[in-house]
């Protein structure tokens, strides 16, 4: 069940400095750039988000008199065809700062994604294809804008705003699209006027036939095939109580739990963002991570087929994560006693739009957290573990992922993201086998694909000055020192500067890493760390001269680390629509910065390898990766050791 509101404490509107911006906020913030610039109405509102104060500031405020409020926004104007960016003082009801952006694009707006659907449902080449491919009732054809990407020169982002949508058709309504691609048939808009400048039509492949329904009021109807007649009627009720309510505490935006103390933040580009992590030792609240959040997700195809080459969405940069997040609802995304934060967007006149249940936090039970029997005395030790979960998820388009962080009782993070939703689907002739992609239905197939995302860690272990360092394991060569052969050990190197710092995982040496305080150190004299715990991962595989590869740069490393700079937030540079890359880290990097014993940033990629199965349609399965950050000589001991016993019964007297 929900948390009732009345157990939390709520707190005066923006009373913390990195508290997101109230309604009020984005929507006064709007207002004072319309009056002061006196803007016309062809400028949309992209983004407003609060202008985060400057860490040090931040780390200095002691509550009292509260510090300046200021939101960064993102304008458009359609007439003119260009970008700016502004910071609006709230506090003093002024503009700060007005630049404009030549040669980018920034995110796709609602109302051009819908307009661009209508645009090429209009077009009479779009509709003379459909005809030629037997449709006769256009409505139930979907037409999904994908962004332009970057191929050439001609899709720069300089010359043009472009959309390339792909479409898709229901039987009937509200049947599931992306059973029947129209493969072949592409667009070309462009967004400014809504014109579609092209119609590419690559030849008619045959609209498989099969339903592939996942809706249970759609499934069982003629013509479909399920493999089964019946949803399952022996799964009992399973319930999660806490009877005397959840372990946490809310004021405002901070939370505390167990002995952990943090504050949930919200951007609308990336959703979710966890600021000023901590963990309580012995009386001391000792700081962990700044700032966390994934910082940009791209997904590049694999196929050089003409419906799918281009495909490489930045889901976070050329949309929006914050835009896309689903409402959340108890007994379906989250178990337990649970809080909800709520989001906000704003539309793109500058109106506050509020996403209810936007984030979920609850606590979950996760197995033991440790245990040993002592067969000599046969006594038994165990405990159990539970996680704080923070989580969103979000829609876009046909696949939906969703962000969990957990907070565990050993004083470890985890981040994890969960894939589902259905793949964006190709159709291929019969007696064919695809080659750049696996079947998954009869004349359908999943093309194979990848996705990436890159988490930034603004790292402050024990405070901001932080050394990282690379632990690989290496056996030693037979010998004096190694007479059986057995022997191995683990051998660490710091990281210098940027261009040592530019890593991949290595399953070889089982390598790790550890951000290290050198300033700080544990009873045995070591410098206090945390490690970071590589999960299941991939490397991208497209060639060096691909202008796919370019735009993607960033996932080329599945490390980085970089000094601290407050604009250096996405992997892939500020505005990744149309962009020909490499921007964002690999361009950062080319300083060849010092980052030892200085404030870092720390860079995880992590990869999903998509070769699909016919096991993944009609809905994918949840997928799970992500990575870990546990203590490493943190601590002096473990510190799940004051965890109670569950009950006496699980103890031998």
């Amino acid at each position: 069940m929900a948390t009732d509101p009345a157990t939390t404490t709520p707190t005066a509107t923006g009373s913390h400095p990195l508290a997101p911006l109230t309604a009020s906020e984005v929507e006064g913030a709007a207002q004072i750039i319309k009056d002061e610039k006196e803007l016309p109405a062809t400028y949309r509102f992209v983004s407003i988000s609060l202008q985060e104060p400057p860490k040090e500031e931040v780390l200095r405020w002691d509550g009292d008199a509260p510090l300046e409020r200021q939101a960064f926004v993102v304008l458009y104007d359609r007439a003119s065809k260009s970008t700016y960016e502004a910071v609006v003082s709230l506090t003093h009801s002024a503009v700060c700062e007005w630049r404009e952006r030549t040669g980018v694009q920034p995110p796709m707006l609602l109302e051009e994604f819908l307009a661009a659907e209508e645009a090429v449902r209009a077009d009479p080449r779009w509709r003379e294809a459909m005809r030629k491919r037997g449709v006769t009732d256009l409505s139930l054809a979907v037409i999904d804008p994908w962004p332009c990407a970057y191929i050439g020169p001609e899709d720069a982002a300089a010359n043009r705003r472009l959309a390339r949508p792909l479409t898709f058709l229901r039987a009937k309504e509200n049947e599931h699209q992306y059973a029947r691609p129209i493969e072949g048939l592409l667009s070309l808009v462009d967004l400014d006027t809504m014109e579609v400048l092209e119609i590419q039509d690559h030849g008619v492949v045959p609209i498989p036939e099969h339903a592939g329904n996942y809706i249970p009021e759609l499934m069982f109807e003629d013509g479909n095939r399920p493999r089964f007649d019946r949803l399952r009627d022996d799964v009992k009720p399973l319930e999660i109580a806490q009877p005397e309510g959840p372990s946490f505490k809310v004021d405002g935006h901070k939370v505390e739990w167990q002995k952990w103390q943090l504050h949930v933040g919200w951007t609308l580009r990336e959703g979710l963002v966890l600021f000023d992590v901590r963990y309580r030792d012995r009386g001391e609240l000792r700081p962990i991570l700044y700032r966390a959040s994934l910082s940009e997700m791209a997904v590049p195809y694999g196929s050089p087929h003409p419906t799918h080459f281009r495909k490489c969405a930045f889901d976070e940069g050329e949309y929006g994560l914050g835009l896309l997040v689903n409402a959340l609802q108890p007994g379906c995304d989250c178990l337990g006693e649970i809080h909800y934060f709520d989001g906000l967007i704003n539309d793109q006149d500058g109106n506050a739009l509020p996403l209810p249940n936007a984030i979920c936090m609850h606590e979950e039970d996760v197995g033991i957290a440790w245990k040993h029997f002592d067969f000599r005395t046969e006594k038994v030790e165990v405990r159990r573990m539970r996680r704080l979960v923070l989580s969103s998820i979000v829609n876009v388009g046909n696949y939906e992922y969703g962000f969990f962080w957990y907070l565990y009782q050993d004083a470890s993070i985890e981040f994890e993201v969960k894939l589902t939703g259905v793949l964006s689907t190709g159709a291929f002739a019969p007696g064919e086998k695809p080659r750049y992609g696996a079947a998954v239905a009869p004349g359908l197939y999943g093309p194979n694909h990848q996705h990436f995302f890159c988490v930034r860690l603004d790292m402050d272990v024990d405070g901001p000055e932080n050394t990282v360092v690379e632990i690989n394991t290496e056996a030693v060569p037979p010998g004096e020192e190694n007479p059986y052969g057995n022997a191995w050990v683990a051998k660490p190197t710091a990281f210098r500067s940027e261009a040592e710092a530019q890593r991949s995982v290595d399953l070889a040496s089982a390598r790790f890493w550890r951000i290290t305080n050198p300033n700080r150190l544990n009873e045995l004299g070591e410098p206090i760390a945390y490690r970071l715990e590589p999960g299941a991962n991939a490397r991208l595989f497209h060639s060096e001269d691909s202008p796919i590869l370019q735009r993607t740069r960033f996932a080329a490393n599945h490390l980085w680390v970089t000094p601290y700079r407050p604009k250096e937030r996405y992997a892939a540079g500020d505005y990744p629509a149309q962009n020909p890359g490499p921007d964002g880290l690999p361009r950062w990097v080319e300083a060849d910065r010092d980052i030892e014993n200085t404030d870092v940033v720390v860079w995880y990629v992590f990869g999903s390898h998509h070769v699909a199965r016919p096991e993944d349609w009609p809905v994918v399965p949840v997928q799970r990766m992500g990575f870990h950050l546990k203590p490493d000589g943190f601590f002096d001991g473990s510190p799940a050791l004051d965890l109670p016993r569950p009950h006496l019964a699980c103890h031998a007297s």
